[in-house]
């Protein structure tokens, strides 16, 4: 607190800068240094503004159709693959394989604000990996083509070389979509970590301050991968690659765990036998000087004879004791006399004879719920005045356990079969895991690659009891195996043996039902299970054509599962929300979430299973628009229930046909 005491405002909100404020939280892409870029503003609400005159901020070629790309809806779905999941009906993981483009925009309603932590290891643009299809549209037909699921040639896949006019461009056409589809996904305490090389380390930067918005910039981490460097550089052996770290405005870090040099600090145990560390009372480092915190320069006062601290003199012969610096000028406490009150037990004064004075430590506990950790105080410092188990960690990070050699050995271990170029070490995405998303949470790695965050995240609550949960988007990149057709393949089957290997019951089959989160549930990227309507019918015979494939609107072949994944998502729930069968009327009836979305997809609907479902009071009720059959009066009927049980209670029923 300030010596000042804090004046009312007298004017009323200022409701320009609220609003304002509001818009930066939605659009951060459209704040150049502080100020409002009108015509970005404009292009993120689909106005496609020339850019005109200089300002600053990036710019490349073909920005402005990344916006487009962004607001085209996906009219795809995410088709469920039961027979490479486990535990389907259970889990709460997901490996989802398909382009993430299209994914991340399928997502977007019933994740939007619910991932707490992202992580991706994207390509580096070093010239060697494919960047997107040659064509480069990034559309759903692309990708089903590419992905043989239309009869069309396949699409071709490039290296993006240096050579290459627009090098830089095309990674950055690339990535300012899915970061941008990426950043909805983020609860307002979310963080994202990006893996990246010197290829492209500057212009990531640059694109995170123009989506994430520059005060939300985290850190730059340099981990070491390769301590011996990389001779294949021209003049310096590399041996390290960046870490980048953006959050949303209410993220705070979980720290990092203590390590054993770290907990042998706490030596001294009091009469609890409860472990702690001495740390000085007196503030270090700017501002540490009296004036920047008057308040917070007071006497703590020693009587040695009874070995207690006070506020107050007591005795002629108490020791006085001011906070000093090491030039001998009036310093300051890290805490104010309110805290310092509270915990006057815990303060241990010391004398050096080599300063000739009296400073003042307090006991840090290796538990923090015990002693002057629990002490609030709101003169102390925010970042100062409790220290947890946990560490803040440095902007650098080295270790053999972070290495490419280990993720290799992490992977060899697993699938000794197959060559991969590069995973991640698992520890590594570990160490992130535990700084950005704590025990609880969604993280989610659209660039799954081989499954390594899948692998962290199932070793990790193995091994601190969490319930961390993890959504993996991988595309189905072919790769040269006589087992596995892609990466995607590899993936599942990555985290399978990882499952098997933490997870083996005595007779040597797989055990997860004791455990909710094991396992996933295994999706692919497909085209909607509704016929999408042609409005490009050249003649009256081709619109008759149209018209009689859409009296059945439901493609040929999808089962209901199919059906119910899509409609989870166009629905805003999750594709791990319960879903449990009921008989309704004789007709079956899918609810979701203990009955919050009833579906009814039953081709001869009836007034008896509509009332019904009203009678269970859900939140939605979906059924199939082809099962009325075109018969009107059943639907007049059908909106009359609707509307009458909504009269008569309090939350409304939403009633809809696909």
């Amino acid at each position: 607190m300030s010596n000042d005491i804090e004046k009312l405002p007298l004017t009323s909100m200022d409701v320009k800068e609220e609003r304002i404020e509001a818009l930066r939280q939605t659009f951060p892409e459209a704040f150049k240094e502080g100020r409002i870029d009108w015509p970005t503003l404009q292009r993120s609400l689909g106005e496609w503004v020339d850019p005109g005159k200089e300002r600053f901020g990036l710019n490349w070629p073909g920005k402005a159709d990344c916006m487009r790309t962004i607001q085209q809806p996906s009219v795809g779905t995410l088709l469920p693959m039961r027979e490479e999941s486990i535990n389907f009906d259970t889990t709460e993981n997901l490996i989802i394989e398909g382009d993430n483009l299209e994914v991340l925009k399928l997502l977007q309603k019933s994740y939007y604000g619910k991932v707490k932590m992202i992580y991706i290891d994207p390509p580096y643009n070093t010239g060697n990996e494919f960047i997107y299809p040659d064509n480069f549209q990034e559309g759903l037909q692309d990708y089903l083509r590419y992905s043989g699921q239309v009869n069309a040639e396949g699409l071709k896949l490039s290296s993006n070389t240096e050579t290459d006019g627009r090098y830089h461009s095309k990674w950055l056409n690339m990535m300012n979509p899915r970061l941008y589809l990426a950043r909805n996904l983020l609860r307002e305490d979310g963080v994202i970590f990006i893996s990246i090389d010197d290829h492209e380390s500057h212009n990531l930067r640059l694109l995170m301050n123009e989506i994430f918005g520059e005060e939300n910039f985290v850190a730059d981490i340099s981990v070491v991968t390769n301590l011996k460097g990389r001779n294949d550089m021209k003049h310096v052996a590399t041996c390290h690659e960046r870490l980048v770290v953006y959050s949303k405005p209410a993220f705070v870090s979980y720290g990092l765990p203590l390590t054993d040099e770290q907990k042998a600090a706490f030596k001294f145990e009091d009469e609890n036998g409860n472990k702690y560390a001495l740390r000085d009372l007196r503030k270090r480092g700017g501002p540490d000087r009296k004036e920047d915190r008057p308040n917070m320069h007071f006497a703590i006062y020693w009587n040695k004879e009874a070995e207690v601290c006070s506020l107050e003199r007591r005795n002629s012969d108490d020791v006085e004791i001011f906070p000093k610096r090491g030039d001998g000028s009036d310093g300051r406490w890290r805490w104010g006399k309110e805290r310092v009150q509270a915990n006057l037990k815990s303060l241990h004064p010391k004398y050096s004879e080599r300063s000739n004075r009296w400073d003042v430590d307090h006991r840090v506990y290796l538990n923090p719920s015990i002693g002057s950790d629990t002490a609030g105080d709101e003169e102390a410092d925010d970042d100062e005045g409790v220290i947890e188990r946990t560490s803040k960690p440095k902007s650098f990070w080295q270790g053999g356990e972070l290495s490419t050699d280990s993720g290799k050995r992490a992977f060899k271990e697993l699938l000794p079969e197959v060559n991969f170029d590069f995973p991640k070490s698992p520890e590594l995405i570990k160490r992130c895991l535990r700084l950005g998303l704590g025990s609880d949470g969604i993280v989610l790695d659209f660039f799954g690659g081989s499954g390594t965050t899948a692998q962290a995240v199932i070793e990790l609550n193995r091994e601190d009891q969490g319930n961390r949960k993890f959504i993996l988007v991988q595309l189905p990149e072919a790769v040269d195996h006589q087992t596995y057709r892609s990466i995607t393949d590899i993936a599942r089957e990555r985290v399978k043996r990882v499952l098997a290997k933490i997870d083996i019951s005595e007779e040597g089959q797989l055990k997860l039902s004791a455990y909710k989160p094991q396992g996933f549930k295994s999706f692919k990227l497909g085209a909607s299970n509704f016929k999408v309507w042609d409005g490009d019918a050249n003649n009256v015979a081709d619109l008759g054509k149209t018209l009689q494939l859409f009296g059945d609107h439901v493609i040929e072949d999808r089962k209901a599962e199919d059906i119910l994944a899509e409609l989870l998502l166009k629905a805003g729930f999750s594709l791990t929300a319960p879903v449990e069968k009921l008989t309704l009327a004789d007709k079956e009836v899918f609810s979701v979430s203990d009955g919050a979305l009833l579906i009814c997809l039953d081709r001869e609907l009836t007034l008896e299973v509509i009332e019904a479902m009203v009678e269970k009071s859900p939140q939605m009720i979906l059924c199939l628009d082809e099962g009325f059959k075109g018969n009107d009066q059943l639907k007049v009927n059908a909106v009359q229930t609707v509307k009458s049980r909504n009269q008569n209670d309090e939350t409304d029923i939403v009633f809809r046909v696909v």
